[in-house]
């Protein structure tokens, strides 16, 4: 096991290391879904990535959590509780799954015949990762002291939720008589210690782990395998923080 930290120049000393080892396979795993460019250069071992997925498609197998039919479910869930009018404040930009939960929560929508006008989105802003801690808070305050504000707010990920908590309590709104809130990950830190708890969707940790590693054997066993990408669903975790719209 090694641990870029982000370093290029570390990644090509690390895939030299495992080469010197005779390593017969590696598992590439990012800590969140982004695409990559692995810095193979000269060396080849059968290789599976995690969480991840190559800019140039076909260049190594990927397995990664279907952002979208995460955030779809969680949407349809929210709809079909009642909810016309809804938040979303999105996750950081730089992160792939960013725009895949956004893409579904819009076309969801559509489709059950919402508006622009019916929805309020925070795109937030572009920085490093956990920069959005830094407008979550405002834009959920902003959202909720609307004439019409929204019955329910989505959120990129639970660690946002936290702030819309924060904003709703503030503002003196019941969760979720007030107002229900969703998030994403299933982050049980703070998923579960939020009360009521956080409905959310599960990012699938051990799927990825556990479907990556058997496809690394199948490979290393010398089976011939698609080096295309597996999609493994994120399940949706219902909890107390969605009731019907006030």
């Amino acid at each position: 096991m090694a641990n870029t930290g982000g370093s290029s120049q570390r990644e090509v000393e690390i895939w030299k290391m495992f080469q010197s080892h005779r390593i017969d396979g590696v598992l590439y795993v990012t800590m969140y879904h982004r695409i990559v460019d692995p810095e193979i250069g000269d060396v080849s071992i059968r290789t599976v990535m995690i969480n991840c997925r190559p800019q140039t498609s076909g260049l190594l197998p990927s397995i990664v959590p279907d952002d979208y039919q995460g955030a779809r479910d969680l949407t349809c869930y929210l709809l079909e509780q009642g909810h016309r009018r809804i938040g979303y404040i999105r996750l950081n930009p730089i992160l792939l799954g960013a725009e895949l939960r956004l893409d579904a929560f819009r076309q969801t929508t559509r489709e059950f015949g919402l508006t622009e006008n019916d929805l309020s989105v925070c795109l937030g802003m572009e920085g490093p990762v956990g920069a959005e801690e830094n407008y979550v808070f405002a834009a959920a305050t902003e959202m909720l002291k609307q004439k019409d504000r929204p019955t329910a707010i989505m959120s990129g990920n639970d660690e946002m939720a936290i702030q819309i908590y924060i904003a709703a309590m503030a503002l003196g709104l019941r969760i979720p008589e007030d107002v229900s809130i969703v998030g994403f990950d299933d982050f049980r830190t703070v998923s579960l210690a939020l009360k009521p708890g956080l409905t959310t969707a599960a990012l699938p940790y051990y799927d990825l782990g556990h479907k990556g590693a058997e496809w690394l054997n199948d490979l290393i066993a010398g089976e011939k395998i698609d080096p295309g990408r597996r999609i493994v669903s994120c399940k949706l975790v219902k909890r107390g923080s969605v009731g019907l719209p006030a």
